[in-house]
């Protein structure tokens, strides 16, 4: 059906809206075309606020376990302090200020930890924060509670336990005997491995995806082409091109408005395969001006019918659509020869033959599909693409913008690299990925210190059983087994909690990218590997230390 208005344009199921967006939610919410550069995704605020949190947790949960496991060091304190009449809750409220004070410490060096470490993120994140932004009024209230909430929450529940001895089993030394094994610290272990190794898993995929993008075929050659912005020299940029052409290292140039990157210019129109429109036979796909040389220039390939050619005359009203496009058009067998429409003043139908068919290119990022995209010949002055040789790059760049300051004086000189704007579309990604391994290796550090102080608690709880095994002719092996196997099940519990949540998260992340990696088997594999080993090289420290002690030593007072 033809479609004459408005009003049957929406009759035939189409409609057209504008939406408005708040300037400040521009750059982390939009998914538009970068506007006042590169946007991000506040997802991704979430996420490390999220990760953050539970690093935090992680530190919180040693503090409890080692509390807990040291209890029986107070337990007499407590039993005599009871004794003399001191109230339950006069012992929590020392413990909790005992804890509040440790926190308050913690936030003193981790400040001047910041200060160090602040050059490495304003490196990844692109920023150029100072110390004096954490001292600002909406934050310094925030540090001011953290310590008081953090004190209260890793110090509530070893309150709770240290107070409930009773007087008389800890003075007739009967209060340690169950402190030996607790269920509540074997939780608190599985929750910090599990969000080791669900962070292990997610920099594994991050990094996968990343390195995907960087390395698989995109249709066309990023590597070495030298962007200079040419709108400025208006009718001299043909000159311009030819000048450069002749510099030694330049290898093909090419002049247009649009590149195969994120953040170059687009043009959607509305085409058909029939000189009279219908929504059966419309096709809203990317218009694109460019010159003769442009798809030699960035290295895409032809794979039906010709490039563009001086020799041909009729190449005016010539188009070379891209595979997703000729599918759209619905041609089937060979489509060169075949007419596609636009519509100028008065609805008149113009007509452009189409004389090849360009193998698909990535000209967005990865997180979409390919979409229909026509390219014709004009004028189109903004950008000049330059195929070098980078072998000596400086001084190329030099003579460049030595003959455009003789051309445009008193213009401004700008320059780019294609590759630079294409690694400018993951730029995001790319600092997720850093980010995340630092969250990673930060969490794996903070739980392995809880599990080495809970280890050297254990053993130290277990050194006359250990004597007496020694005695009785086990080994340094066995020994190092029994006392390691509870804390190596306790990472393969953490394993089995931890695959199904990653699994959710990253396949859940993935589903932004249109081209992604599959989250194969042998990443779990390998997180559950990692885990086991570090768990396994920070237990056995210990075991072995105590394996190897003089059994004299620990049963010489039995």
């Amino acid at each position: 059906m033809q479609i004459n208005s408005m009003e049957e344009f929406r009759k035939a199921g189409n409609k057209l809206e504008y939406s408005l967006m708040p300037l400040t939610d521009i750059h982390l919410k939009s998914d538009r075309y970068p506007e006042l550069g590169v946007n991000s995704n506040i997802q991704y605020v979430y996420i490390f606020s999220a990760v953050a949190i539970f690093v935090l947790l992680i530190a919180c949960v040693n503090f409890m376990n080692l509390s807990t496991a040291r209890s029986a060091n107070r337990a007499k304190e407590v039993g005599i302090r009871k004794v003399l009449g001191t109230e339950r809750r006069s012992l929590i409220g020392q413990f909790l200020t005992e804890s509040t004070i440790m926190v308050f410490i913690s936030l003193v060096l981790a400040l001047m930890i910041a200060v160090l470490v602040l050059p490495y993120f304003n490196n990844i994140a692109a920023k150029s924060l100072s110390i004096k932004n954490l001292l600002d009024p909406r934050i310094l209230p925030f540090l001011v509670v953290l310590p008081f909430v953090v004190g209260l929450l890793a110090g509530f529940y070893p309150a709770f336990f240290l107070s409930g001895f009773q007087p008389i089993k800890v003075l007739a030394g009967k209060g340690s005997s169950a402190l030996k094994k607790s269920s509540l610290r074997s939780t608190l272990v599985v929750f910090q491995f599990a969000t080791s190794i669900f962070l292990i898993i997610g920099t594994i995929v991050v990094y996968r995806q990343l390195n995907y993008i960087q390395t698989k075929n995109l249709g066309f050659n990023k590597d070495q082409v030298l962007i200079i912005g040419t709108g400025a020299l208006e009718g001299k940029v043909e000159s311009y091109k030819n000048e450069i052409l002749r510099l030694p290292g330049v290898k093909r140039a090419s002049v247009s408005g649009f590149l195969p990157v994120e953040n170059s210019g687009r043009n959607d129109n509305t085409f058909s395969r029939e000189a009279v429109m219908s929504s059966e036979t419309g096709v809203n796909m990317q218009r694109w001006t460019v010159d003769y040389d442009y798809i030699n220039t960035l290295g895409m390939q032809i794979i039906k019918g010709r490039n563009f050619s001086k020799e041909y005359g009729s190449d005016s009203s010539a188009v070379i659509l891209n595979e997703t496009a000729a599918a759209l058009f619905g041609f089937t067998g060979d489509p060169v020869g075949k007419k596609i429409y636009t519509f100028g003043d008065n609805n008149t139908p113009i007509a452009y033959n189409v004389i090849g068919i360009v193998k698909n290119f990535h000209f967005e990022s990865l997180r979409q599909n390919i979409g229909p995209l026509g390219m014709m010949l004009g004028k189109s002055t903004w950008l000049t693409s330059f195929k070098v040789d980078t072998k000596n790059i400086q001084r190329l760049v030099k003579q460049v913008e030595a003959k455009w300051k003789a051309m445009a004086p008193g213009m401004p000189f700008s320059y780019r690299f294609l590759d630079q704007d294409f690694d400018n579309m993951y730029r995001t990604e790319q600092r997720v990925g850093k980010i995340a391994i630092t969250f990673a290796i930060l969490a794996i550090l903070i739980a392995c210190l809880g599990l080495f102080g809970l280890a050297t608690y254990m053993a130290e709880q277990r050194t006359k059983e250990i004597g007496i095994r020694k005695v009785l002719g086990a080994s340094v092996t066995t020994l190092a087994a029994m006392l390691s196997k509870d804390f190596i099940k306790l990472v393969i519990i953490s394993f089995c909690i931890a695959v199904p949540l990653s699994w959710w998260a990253m396949y859940k992340w993935l589903q932004d990218f249109a081209y992604r990696v599959n989250i194969g088997w042998w990443i779990f594999l390998l997180a559950g590997i990692v885990a086991i080993l570090i768990a396994l090289v920070t237990v056995s420290f210990q075991a072995i230390k105590a394996a190897l002690a003089n059994p004299v030593k620990s049963l010489r007072t039995e």
